[in-house]
């Protein structure tokens, strides 16, 4: 069989939402980029096949922080969604997401393609080999920079990058969580199901090979919704490796998932599942935890509870630490009593993920995200979720995007972290503790005056443009106007003299305190068109001496971040319009910022 060569500035292997972030943010950022993803369709836990919904910072139990959404590719991929997929569709979404991927021109992207060797020399990886099991082609894929997103790190583990799985003990990083001892415990998989309700009454039949699920097995975990299968289905991680013993982890869960729907169905206990009838049942397991590749640094429980903010922090999480009972659902009673199959430990503040944490410490080209990071065990309890694997993703993007710039390995980006943050914070990552410091913003760095039509108490026309793009505890930094007349309200930038520009840049209000995404939980659903705060219809306009130049009108925007590039135009004047919000009786500026390329 011939093998195909293709040559890249990086890699990314594995298509969940870190690697699509990778891919989206490495690309935009002009780095040519082969995507592989050994599955059908884009989004891993978070697409069809498994159905998880994107959890984060900002998230939904047992508290949520305010104003800690992800924002980023990750936000954008999300808005889109919302969008074209009110019904809420898994299916859909996968769409969404291969969408964004092949939108960017500097992205190849390999889907059904599997990675299966790499050609490692000097500490570094030259290529990998990659089968593609529609098309039955080999690809050698060279590359400069690697990302391994794939979950399992198996691109780490076939290059010979150091690597852990299992629990610390106390004595490794001093965490107060950690069990006594070190093992090779992790958490398991889980399989879940979604059922309709068929309208009149529907019979189950327990098959002969499902397990019949007792209120002894259950313990205190909590059937919440009939319409969809739980966390708590849960399988692996004691004496099944969640790598080596996958396919009889499947197996087992489909056993436990059958068993699940037949309890809601005949305990008599949920009689309103009478109309109900199994319509999706998974076959790809949603994995937890497996290996873990060592970086530079290895971030730990203590680091989380401090909140610390890290002077090299590319990314950021809030998640509980969520430790999951070694052996799921098959635990001895005694394992569970006192919790619900997880122990939800507390997550205080958000914290941050430092740039040291994102790439192997010994193979030199390779970046590792979503649950391959530099954890410990009980970090990645807390970092595991999707959303905040997410904006790992992009940060993996972002500094190859410096890597390349400089002609450097990912180690040698930490000698340009300022350049890093600040390219994370323009593309609208959010770095808690990290300023906007943008030398190249107008408005910053020439003499001008904000003012608006109105505007309410602590959010004046100026905070539209400052250190953050959203709220922060109690301060408000945005503009928010009084209710909206007939004809819109306006912000507006007035230059001390004429001045020539050519972009301008906003970012509206999408709320980072409520939760959107799609998700297989019926009753966390956000029936709303779009998020009611976010700015739908607008209108720019450049002014010289009282005359405008060029107008530029936008109906039914759904983004947060809005570039307007156009050729340049020497103006004293720009003016916002807000025409219509999808609902809230204010308008809202988060940020604006002009430039003259």
């Amino acid at each position: 069989m011939k093998t195909i060569e293709k040559h890249y500035d990086f890699v990314v292997v594995g298509g969940g939402m870190s690697g699509i972030c990778a891919a989206i943010s490495a690309a935009r950022n002009g780095v040519k980029t082969a995507f592989v993803h050994d599955r059908p369709v884009l989004g891993g836990n978070a697409s069809s096949e498994v159905r998880v919904g994107v959890n984060g910072a900002g998230r939904t139990t047992p508290v949520a922080f305010k104003n800690a959404i992800e924002s980023g590719v990750i936000l954008e991929l999300m808005l889109r969604n919302k969008k074209v997929n009110p019904q809420y569709s898994f299916n859909v979404m996968d769409n969404v997401s291969w969408e964004m991927v092949i939108e960017e021109k500097n992205i190849d992207l390999y889907l059904n393609t599997s990675m299966q060797t790499a050609h490692v020399e000097n500490n570094k990886i030259v290529s990998i080999d990659a089968f593609q099991n529609t098309t039955w082609k080999t690809f050698r894929l060279y590359a400069d920079l690697f990302a391994d997103n794939t979950g399992d790190a198996n691109l780490a583990y076939e290059s010979g990058a150091d690597w852990t799985m299992g629990r610390e003990g106390k004595d490794v990083y001093g965490e107060s969580l950690a069990p006594d001892v070190s093992d090779n415990h992790t958490m398991g998989s889980t399989i879940l199901y979604t059922a309709r309700d068929t309208g009149k009454p529907v019979k189950f039949t327990r098959p002969s090979w499902a397990y019949e699920i007792t209120d002894d097995i259950l313990g205190r975990r909590n059937v919440h919704e009939v319409s969809n299968g739980y966390w708590w289905v849960e399988v692996g991680g004691d004496d099944l490796n969640t790598i080596e013993n996958a396919e009889d982890i499947r197996d087992e869960l489909l056993k436990y998932a059958y068993g699940a729907f037949d309890y809601v169905k005949n305990s008599g206990k949920f009689p309103h599942a009478e109309n109900y009838a199994l319509d999706w049942i998974g076959s790809v397991p949603g994995k937890r935890e497996s290996r873990r590749v060592y970086g530079d640094y290895v971030l730990n429980q203590n680091d989380i509870d401090a909140a610390r903010i890290f002077d090299d922090a590319v990314a950021y999480g809030g998640w509980s630490m969520d430790d999951h009972t070694i052996g799921g659902i098959r635990a001895k009673w005694e394992a569970h009593k006192k919790g619900h199959g997880s122990v939800w430990n507390p997550v205080d503040d958000l914290y941050t993920i430092p740039h040291r944490c994102i790439y192997s410490r010994n193979i030199e080209n390779l970046y590792v995200g979503g649950r391959c990071l530099s954890v410990s065990h009980m970090a990645l309890s807390s970092t595991r979720v999707i959303g905040t694997c997410a904006v790992i993703g992009q940060a993996i993007g972002t500094s190859a995007a410096i890597a390349k710039k400089y002609g450097i390995m990912p180690r040698q980006v930490n000698e340009h972290i300022s350049e890093l943050q600040q390219l994370l914070l323009k593309d609208d990552a959010f770095l808690p503790g990290i300023e906007t410091k943008d030398s190249e913003d107008l408005i910053s760095n020439t003499k001008c005056t904000i003012t608006a039509s109105s505007y309410k108490e602590g959010a004046e026309p100026h905070k539209a443009n400052g250190a953050y793009a959203r709220r922060i505890e109690e301060e408000e930094n945005k503009w928010i106007s009084q209710p909206m007349s007939k004809d819109g309200e306006w912000l507006q930038v007035q230059f001390d003299k004429p001045t020539k520009i050519n972009e301008i840049l906003l970012r509206f209000d999408p709320n980072f305190s409520k939760y959107f995404a799609t998700r297989i939980t019926d009753s966390k659903r956000n029936n709303e068109e779009m998020q009611a705060e976010l700015v739908r219809d607008y209108k720019i306009e450049l002014i010289k001496d009282c005359k405008v130049l060029k107008e530029i009108l936008v109906d039914d925007n759904f983004v947060r971040v809005n570039h307007h590039k156009f050729d340049s135009i020497t103006c004293d004047t720009v003016k916002i319009i807000v025409l219509k919000t999808y609902g809230d009786e204010s308008a809202r500026i988060d940020d604006i910022r002009i430039y003259a390329q």
